[in-house]
């Protein structure tokens, strides 16, 4: 639902989006997401894979793993001439998402007249779990709202293609061997940081607008193309 859509005034997408909350709604478990490429795709129920059921791959390090206190982390004072947006809060948040690794799609409103929809939230955690071992865990709702502020503040209405959301102690740990860069206590382990890019937008232009907000940490990868955000003290590397 667009976030400036009275109620009474709900387009189609709205609507299919209202039932299929009510659908979820009627599951005892589980999270419905859309799959795939194509632009309608069916809704399949999916289960919550509690951690300890771990599928065990070979792990490669890569700069997307780099989170939780960063080893080169340091202050960032925001320039004079930039300062960062205020927003109220609005009656509705909506969030949409592109794994980059599994495929998933998720276009939602996870937040509504004060409050967080608790199957949203699941949707989402399902979509952001380890996909290394289908490990599930909460996502912050700070995070949440980091990312819908970011995309006020970058005036662009299109889906965070993820790179890394939540990861197991398991992965975390494989990922130590390969790369010192990979931090022991990565607030990706928390559900606490996340890695995104935008399709069509720089990533130091989504590095910039990240800064202006003086939330979190804020690390740029532009080799890799991505940013991280989380919701830590406000740092940056």
């Amino acid at each position: 639902m667009n976030e400036h859509t009275p109620k009474n005034q709900m387009s189609d997408e709205d609507k299919a989006i209202a039932s299929r909350r009510k659908f979820l709604k009627q599951m005892v478990c589980g999270s419905v997401l859309a799959m795939g490429s194509s632009g309608i795709a069916e809704a399949a129920v999916r289960h919550v894979i509690y951690p300890g059921k771990h599928r065990h791959k070979h792990l490669h390090a890569h700069p997307a793993h780099i989170t939780g206190r960063h080893p080169h982390s340091r202050p960032f004072k925001r320039p004079a001439f930039v300062s960062a947006q205020q927003f109220d809060t609005p009656e509705y948040k909506m969030l949409s998402f592109n794994h980059t690794h599994t495929g998933d799609k998720l276009k939602l409103t996870y937040f509504e007249q004060g409050n967080y929809i608790q199957d949203a939230l699941q949707e989402i955690n399902y979509l952001l779990r380890d996909y290394h071992t289908d490990d599930v865990h909460p996502i912050d709702t700070a995070l949440l709202d980091q990312l819908y502020d970011l995309k006020q503040t970058l005036g662009v209405n299109k889906p965070f293609n993820i790179v890394s959301g939540y990861r197991s102690p398991f992965t975390n740990a494989q990922l130590r061997k390969h790369s010192h860069g990979v931090a022991e206590h990565s607030l990706h382990m928390q559900g606490r940081a996340i890695d995104i890019r935008v399709d069509g937008v720089a990533t130091k232009t989504i590095r910039n607008a990240a800064l202006t907000m003086a939330r979190g940490g804020v690390g740029y990868y532009p080799s890799s193309n991505f940013v991280h955000l989380d919701t830590g003290d406000f740092r940056t590397w």
